[in-house]
């Protein structure tokens, strides 16, 4: 059965400046690519990731992240 969706994580492309901190604080819902761009293994959120979805969209210093 597949995990409940909570929360949809969303990425403002032009303004993500690809520091990094997101990934650090959740290296399974995204990564950053060889060109330094940011990249959403995961949108859709479950409960599961959550908080670590939360703490990703926290740290970002230009606030390209939001859950919606």
């Amino acid at each position: 059965m597949a995990a409940t969706v909570v929360a949809h994580l969303e990425l403002d492309r032009p303004r993500c400046e690809g520091h990094g901190l997101c990934e650090e604080a959740a290296p399974d819902l995204m990564h950053l690519d060889d060109e330094g761009e940011l990249v959403l293994d995961v949108t859709d959120i479950s409960e599961q990731d959550l908080e670590a979805a939360r703490t990703a969209v926290r740290v970002c210093p230009v606030a390209a992240l939001k859950l919606a």
